[in-house]
C-alpha cells in the first residue's frame, strides 16, 4: 500500500502539528543515527520547539560538544568553500541556466538555417525573401559546413588504404544462405465410389 502524498504547509490544527512533530523527530534522529553508523560520521541535531522549554539534542549534550568543536577547528577557508547563501546559489542557477539557453538557441539557429538551405535546393526559392542578417547567417553556416568537410577530407587522406581490410570486412558481411529444396507433392490415390462402403447396407433386407 503506497503511502499518501504529505502536502508540505503549515498545519493549522495544533494538535495534529504537536503529533506530527513527534514522529518526525523520531525519524529525524533515526535517519541520523543510521547515518552516523553506515557511513562512519558526526552528526547532532538541536531542535527548539515550544512544546518544551529547554531545546532537544541529540545525542546528547556532550555529543553536540564533540561535534560542534571539530567544527570549531576547522579553518574558516576551508568551512566556506562549499558554503552557499541564497544569492550565490540562485546566482550559479541563473548562469548555468544562460548557458544552457544559448546552446539551445544555437542549435535551433543551425536546424532553421539548414531548413532554409534543404527548402531552397528543392527548388522553393525561400532564400530570395531573406533580409541581409538571414543571408549572413546562411553564409555562416555553409563556410562552416564545407570547414568541416574539408577537415574529414584531409583526414581520410592520410588514412592508409588497405583493399585486404575491405575485402576482408565485405566478405565477412555476406551470408550463406541455404540451398533452395524442391518439395514434389505427394501423388494420392483417388478412392472410388466403388470402395465406399456405407454402414448398414448390407445388412438392409430386400424389399
Amino acid at each position: 500500500m503506497t503511502r499518501k502524498k504529505v502536502k508540505l504547509a503549515y498545519i493549522t490544527n495544533d494538535s495534529a502539528r504537536k503529533a506530527t512533530y513527534k514522529n518526525r523527530m523520531k525519524g529525524l534522529t533515526k535517519k541520523m543515527s543510521e547515518l552516523s553508523t553506515l557511513c562512519g560520521v558526526d552528526t547532532c541535531a538541536i531542535m527548539y520547539s515550544p512544546y518544551k522549554s529547554q531545546p532537544e539534542v541529540w545525542p546528547s549534550p556532550m555529543g553536540i560538544q564533540q561535534v560542534l568543536s571539530k567544527l570549531e577547528m576547522i579553518p574558516e577557508m576551508e568551512k566556506s568553500k562549499n558554503m552557499l547563501n541564497q544569492k550565490t546559489f540562485l546566482s550559479q542557477k541563473i548562469t548555468k541556466a544562460a548557458e544552457q539557453l544559448k546552446d539551445h538557441c544555437k542549435e535551433n539557429w543551425e536546424k532553421e538555417i539548414t531548413q532554409v538551405i534543404f527548402n531552397n535546393i528543392c527548388g522553393k526559392k525561400v532564400i530570395h525573401g531573406l533580409n541581409f542578417g538571414a543571408l549572413s547567417d546562411i553564409n555562416l553556416l555553409l563556410d562552416k559546413k564545407m570547414s568541416d568537410i574539408e577537415k574529414r577530407i584531409d583526414a581520410l587522406a592520410k588514412t592508409p588504404f588497405n583493399p585486404q581490410e575491405v575485402s576482408s570486412s565485405s566478405s565477412s558481411s555476406m551470408v550463406a544462405l541455404p540451398p533452395m529444396m524442391m518439395v514434389s507433392p505427394e501423388v494420392m490415390s483417388r478412392t472410388g465410389t466403388e470402395d465406399i462402403v456405407q454402414p448398414g447396407m448390407n445388412n438392409m433386407d430386400p424389399m
